[in-house]
């Protein structure tokens, strides 16, 4: 199976990207009401980015009932690293050192967040993947069952 692959989501869009992922498939209006607790927006504001998400397929809209219900079509985890290998190939010229150099530059990081790299470095290093690092099993995609989630996990390493 191929990896799924979509248009980059604007700062918009994954502002409503992540109101999906958290609360799972949603209304307008609870997709809104999530987002006005930290910006005030127009609801039609929020009516038309779905529209294009759905138009640009970063969303599933279910319109059986009255209500139309979005789901978003890929994982966090899958968004993620789809905009994690983008920003690695524009910006590091794929360089996966220089992509860490800054980011570790950019920010202090915990003595936690260090200990959590070093673990996941260090099974890496013994050609393990990082047994506790499975973003797309915590938040399957919305309407997929955990077999395929898994199942495009599996092919993205082949």
């Amino acid at each position: 199976m191929a990896k799924p692959t979509l248009p980059r989501p604007t700062d918009g869009e994954l502002s409503i990207l992540r109101v999906l992922w958290g609360r799972g498939p949603s209304t307008v209006r609870q997709v809104h009401e999530i987002l006005s607790r930290d910006r005030p927006g127009a609801y039609t504001t929020t009516l038309k980015l779905l529209q294009i998400m759905t138009e640009k397929g970063l969303v599933r809209r279910d319109d059986s009932d009255r209500s139309h219900v979005y789901q978003a079509r890929m994982t966090e985890g899958q968004t993620q690293r789809q905009l994690v290998r983008d920003l690695l190939d524009r910006a590091f010229g794929g360089s996966a050192t220089k992509l860490v150099v800054q980011a570790l530059a950019a920010r202090r990081s915990t003595p936690e967040e260090l200990g959590e790299i070093r673990r996941l470095l260090e099974g890496r290093r013994q050609g393990r993947r990082h047994p506790d690092f499975h973003p797309d099993e915590t938040a399957n995609a919305p309407g997929r069952g955990a077999d395929e989630t898994k199942q495009e996990d599996n092919d993205e390493h082949d």
